[in-house]
């Protein structure tokens, strides 16, 4: 792949990159591999540690009983990491490090790896942002507390850790506390095609993109392979800006959730003009204030699978504000959007088909640029079409979806593939009926 983008410095961002060429819109960017990886922690029993593939039926690793594989093949090809990992994770049994203790201690197991390559990367680790001197003295404590987590982890297979660490590591990654500190801010949250988290990972070149709430790329992944994407034309010269963040939010919480996070203030254009708040907090708010501080149970309730519970109060809560609230206000989408998970996974489609169909004017209202989330939200409704027999309806909806997809995950990759292959049998049923 030739080279199209480039590391610069970005006025009052810092580093950035930017391209070299012109890039059309859809077009591959750049593709990187990760320096580490791991598979959450709450998904370490369905996903696979090696290709980040979900699976009903993984086979278990029998030393340290928590990492998981499809095949022999896939055990063999963790191992070269995994045999460190695991004499750590034994020790802990029947605990388990966090996600971020496991990718820290990931990065130390590969600087020690005498047998890696120099680095490629446009950005080094050593050159990674820690923000230990901008964050509030209870981060710090916890982060304090993951270090000391770190080190006791990785007692067994390091026992001189600090010695080791600093002849493997850059001078700026020996501290355990600045190391988990430059993982917290870096990292990126690795996902399927649904957008499902799967794991985290560092991919340090891309760790120089910069943030815009309204951005020209996106990332996605294929298995532990990070893409990045255009979703706009760009110029030469233009820098290439991601969000770090779900910008399904009104701009004081998106503020919020970045200078916690990635410890600065956004200045965008959106985050200037707060032009989309009036509109995700549309109604009066006494209606729709209910919805929001019914989210956290509804959110639990969702990660234990309780469908039924997650149906019940989402339905309760719909009818309650019906005709009061509107759709689009972005409390109301988030309750219908669970009820929509609800019914899919009870098996009650006419009704996920009402919710889903709730959704997708709200849905082109925020995400007015390619997004992965709106293209996947119209395929979900498509289906739903087509097994409820409007073969017709499935069809507009299946190729509005495609035309996001195509440009947010490429013509060739698996979900457009899927995509592809549904459009083909809609075409196929409406020329015999």
């Amino acid at each position: 792949m030739s080279v199209k983008i480039v590391r610069f410095s970005s006025p009052g961002r810092g580093n950035g990159l930017r391209a070299v060429s012109a890039i059309s819109a859809g077009e591959l960017v750049y593709a990187a591999a990760p320096l580490a990886c791991c598979v959450s922690n709450t998904l370490s029993k369905d996903v696979c540690h090696d290709c980040f593939k979900r699976h009903k039926s993984l086979r278990r690793c029998s030393q340290c009983k928590m990492t998981r594989y499809c095949n022999v093949t896939c055990q063999k090809r963790a191992w070269s990491i995994h045999k460190r990992e695991c004499r750590c994770l034994q020790t802990l049994l029947p605990r388990t490090p966090t996600d971020s203790v496991r990718l820290a201690a990931r990065i130390v197991f590969t600087a020690l790896n005498s047998s890696a390559k120099p680095s490629e990367e446009l950005y080094t680790i050593e050159e990674h942002e820690s923000h230990l001197s901008s964050m509030s003295e209870q981060k710090r404590q916890g982060l304090s507390q993951l270090a000391d987590m770190l080190q006791i982890y990785l007692q067994r297979e390091i026992p001189d850790l600090m010695k080791e660490m600093t002849s493997a590591l850059p001078p700026s990654c020996q501290d355990p506390l600045s190391l988990l500190a430059k993982v917290a801010c870096n990292c990126f949250t690795i996902s399927d095609g649904e957008l499902k988290e799967v794991g985290v990972g560092l991919y340090p070149s891309l760790s120089l993109l910069n943030h815009d709430c309204r951005p020209n790329c996106l990332i996605v992944f294929e298995g532990t392979k990070l893409l990045l994407r255009a979703i706009k034309d760009i110029c030469p010269e233009e820098e290439l800006l991601i969000s770090y963040i779900d910008t399904l939010s009104v701009t004081a919480d998106r503020q919020r959730q970045l200078s916690d996070q990635y410890h600065f203030t956004c200045s965008c254009q959106c985050c200037g003009s707060q032009a989309m708040d009036g509109v995700m907090l549309c109604g009066e708010e006494s209606a729709w204030l209910p919805l929001k501080e019914a989210l956290p149970r509804l959110e639990s309730l969702q990660a234990d699978s309780n469908w039924k519970t997650v149906l019940e109060v989402c339905s309760s809560l719909l009818s309650a504000v019906d005709g009061a609230v509107p759709d689009e206000n972005v409390h109301k989408l988030r309750v219908t959007d669970m009820a929509l998970d609800a019914c899919v996974n009870l098996g009650v489609w006419t009704q996920a088909l009402m919710y889903g169909m709730k959704t997708l004017p709200a849905y082109r209202k925020y995400y007015p640029d390619p997004h992965p989330a709106h293209g996947l939200q119209l395929m979900r409704v498509g289906k739903l079409h087509h097994y409820l027999g409007n073969i017709e309806g499935a069809m507009v909806i299946l190729r509005q979806a495609y035309e996001i997809l195509r440009v947010t995950h490429s013509e060739k990759s698996p979900i457009t593939t899927e995509l592809s292959l549904k459009l083909e049998e809609c075409r196929a049923e409406m020329n015999l009926s």
